[in-house]
């Protein structure tokens, strides 16, 4: 196999020598990372300097500290990623996350993490694209569907609960999606989550040729975590929100395979801030109960707010959140357990049930976002 060595110069090239014939590889050359002030004049390793992986299949690392450090070692790994190689130390390897072929203009939104934003962003895209063109998202989540379902029509909060009462996880993603967004949504599961975001086992794949038979005009990958869709997009966008570090592990391998970087809730140098204001898809009629999964600013909802919770995750503190409430109308994010839980209960005492979406407030996103749009799906 055809490899590129990382080298330092805290070890002496004889010892580089030595450790290169020794290693079962092909070298194309070696890549100094560092620690040259130690070096004599015309060291020799063994191998030509190079400034790139060249031809290499493999990246080698025979560096150490303090030349390379855990940070810039997984920034070395998230570069190897991206060039499709593998990186290898003397106790560790990572394999890049491999993606199949799809033949549809297609963008991926991807995240940092739970909680960031990202389903916020991906729904606000396949609205804002389905403004002049067909678009069918494809949602992964760790609840999903054991086989690719397509849901063609946004279901009511009645049919919801339906799915809750048979067992199902009626706030999965892609029903989030679909609710919120409006277009045809195409659920699926995965399970396990790499450092780079690949996945041990997914139905993604089935997914996006189900989604590929209904011949829109793109088609949104939705992320779950800090997962990437496994499929071979033309685009992705990145979402990070607070305390998230871009610089983190592998992050700097999602930030160089992605195309634009939304920061939600905070600033990050070199992204767009985006902030959620919470808005209610119907009206908010009498007393009102907003549920959400996470902190939220309900100053902009034009309502008699009488109780918030951000329990939506935390079904034994909900329980008794709700023998306390009293409201006539109960607003809530479709995550967790915001069905069978809340709903359920708004529903057996005879009140309304409003879904939440976070609507996304960031100058210059559409136009961005727009820009990444495939030229096939332009006209």
């Amino acid at each position: 196999m055809r490899a590129v060595a990382l080298i330092d110069g805290e070890h002496y090239p004889p010892v580089v020598r030595d450790a290169l014939r020794a290693l079962p590889y092909e070298w194309v050359g070696a890549i100094l990372v560092g620690g040259s002030e130690k070096l004599r004049d015309g060291a020799d390793w063994g191998v030509p300097l190079r400034e790139d992986f060249g031809d290499a299949e493999i990246v080698v690392d025979l560096s150490d500290e303090p030349v390379l450090g855990p940070a810039a070692r997984m920034r070395w790994a998230a570069r190897a990623l991206v060039a499709g190689l593998a990186y290898v130390g003397s106790d560790f390897r990572f394999d890049p996350p491999r993606f199949e072929p799809f033949e549809l203009p297609s963008i991926a939104v991807i995240g940092t993490g739970k909680r960031v934003g990202k389903t916020a962003i991906s729904i606000h895209l396949a609205r804002l694209l389905a403004r002049d063109r067909s678009v069918v998202v494809v949602a992964m989540g760790r609840g999903g569907p054991p086989e690719p379902e397509l849901v063609l029509e946004p279901p009511t909060v009645a049919e919801l609960v339906r799915l809750a009462s048979a067992g199902r996880h009626a706030a999965s993603d892609h029903l989030e999606v679909a609710a919120l967004a409006g277009v045809p949504t195409v659920g699926c599961r995965r399970a396990g989550g790499g450092l780079a975001g690949a996945v041990f086992l997914s139905n993604v794949p089935a997914g996006a040729r189900l989604a590929a038979r209904l011949e829109p005009d793109v088609v949104v990958f939705d992320g779950s975590g800090a997962a990437i869709p496994p499929i071979a997009v033309d685009r992705r966008v990145l979402v990070t929100g607070p305390g998230h570090d871009l610089e983190a592990y592998l992050n700097p391998y999602r930030r160089l395979v992605s195309d634009l970087v939304v920061s939600v809730g905070c600033d990050v140098e070199g992204a767009i801030r985006a902030d959620l204001r919470l808005a209610p898809l119907g009206a908010l009629c009498g007393r009102v109960a907003v549920f959400t999964a996470g902190a939220t600013d309900v100053s902009s909802l034009d309502a008699e707010i009488v109780h918030v919770s951000p329990r939506l995750a935390d079904r034994a503190a909900l329980r008794e959140e709700l023998a306390q409430v009293e409201a006539d109308t109960y607003l809530v994010e479709l995550k967790a357990a915001a069905i069978d839980v809340v709903a359920d209960h708004a529903l057996a005492h005879g009140c309304e049930v409003v879904l939440a979406r976070n609507e996304v407030i960031a100058p210059g996103l559409d136009e961005a976002l727009l820009e990444l749009a495939p030229a096939e799906a332009a006209a």
